[in-house]
C-alpha cells in the first residue's frame, strides 16, 4: 500500500502562461501546501492539483496547445486530478462556452454552461458579497472584472453560490458564479485578488481528501 500523501507532500500547480499566477501561488503557500508554476508537461508530471487562473480564456487556450499542455491536462482532469478555476479558468473548466471562439479549446471537468465575459456586456467590474455553501464566517467579498456566468448545470454539479440582487448588479442577480463538480471547483470571481483565502483553503481541502482517497 502506498502512503498517503499529507501536508507539504503535495503540490498545486498554478497554470503560469497568463494572469494572476503569482497571487494563487502565495494563497495556497498560506493554505500550507507547496505551490509552483506550471508551463510544461515534466512540470504538470510533478504536481497533485492545478489552479487556472483569470485572464484572457481563449489566449489561455492557444497557449495550452502551444505549450503541449492541453490533452495532458485534460487527461488529468479526466483522471480525477482536483482542478480549481476562477474567472477565465472556470471557462476552460466548463463543458461547453457561449459567445466562445470557434477555436476555443476546452478542458471539461464541469458539465456546466457558461457565458464568457456575461459581467462585461453589463458592468465591466463588479464588487459584491456572497455568501457560499461550505464556506462559514462572514459573506466572500467577490470581485468580477469581465466575469463569466453559469448558466446551466448538470445533474452532478453543486451550485455553491449566486450574485444577490443588489445595487448595481443588473443581470447578473440570480446567476450562477461558483460550482463544484466532485474534485473540480470554480468562480466567476477572484478570490486570489482580495486577501481572503478561505476559497483557496477549500480547495486545499479538496486536494487533501484527494490525496488519502488516491493513496491510502
Amino acid at each position: 500500500m502506498v502512503e498517503s500523501k499529507t501536508g507539504s507532500d503535495l503540490t498545486v500547480g498554478v497554470l503560469a502562461l497568463q494572469g494572476d499566477v503569482r497571487e494563487h501561488l502565495a494563497a495556497l503557500t498560506a493554505c500550507g501546501l507547496r505551490a509552483a508554476p506550471v508551463r510544461r508537461p515534466a512540470e504538470l508530471d510533478a504536481i497533485d492539483a492545478i489552479v487556472l487562473p483569470g485572464g484572457e480564456s481563449t489566449t489561455m487556450s492557444r497557449l495550452l496547445e502551444t505549450f503541449e499542455l492541453l490533452e495532458p491536462l485534460r487527461a488529468r482532469i479526466a483522471a480525477g486530478m482536483p482542478a480549481y478555476g476562477s474567472c477565465a479558468g472556470m471557462i476552460l473548466l466548463a463543458a461547453e462556452v457561449l459567445d466562445g471562439r470557434p477555436d476555443q479549446q476546452q478542458l471539461g471537468g464541469l458539465d456546466v454552461v457558461v457565458r464568457r465575459n456575461a459581467f462585461g456586456r453589463q458592468v465591466d467590474s463588479f464588487e459584491t458579497d456572497l455568501v457560499l455553501d461550505g464556506i462559514g464566517g462572514d459573506p466572500i467579498r467577490a470581485v468580477f472584472i469581465r466575469a463569466p456566468w453559469v448558466e446551466k448545470t448538470g445533474a452532478d454539479v453543486e451550485i455553491l453560490a449566486t450574485v444577490p440582487a443588489v445595487s448595481g448588479a443588473g443581470a447578473a442577480a440570480g446567476q450562477v458564479v461558483a460550482v463544484r463538480q466532485g474534485r473540480v471547483l470554480a468562480t466567476a470571481f477572484h478570490p486570489e485578488l482580495t486577501g481572503d483565502r478561505r476559497m483557496h483553503a477549500l480547495f486545499c481541502d479538496i486536494v487533501r481528501e484527494a490525496a488519502g482517497g488516491d493513496h491510502g
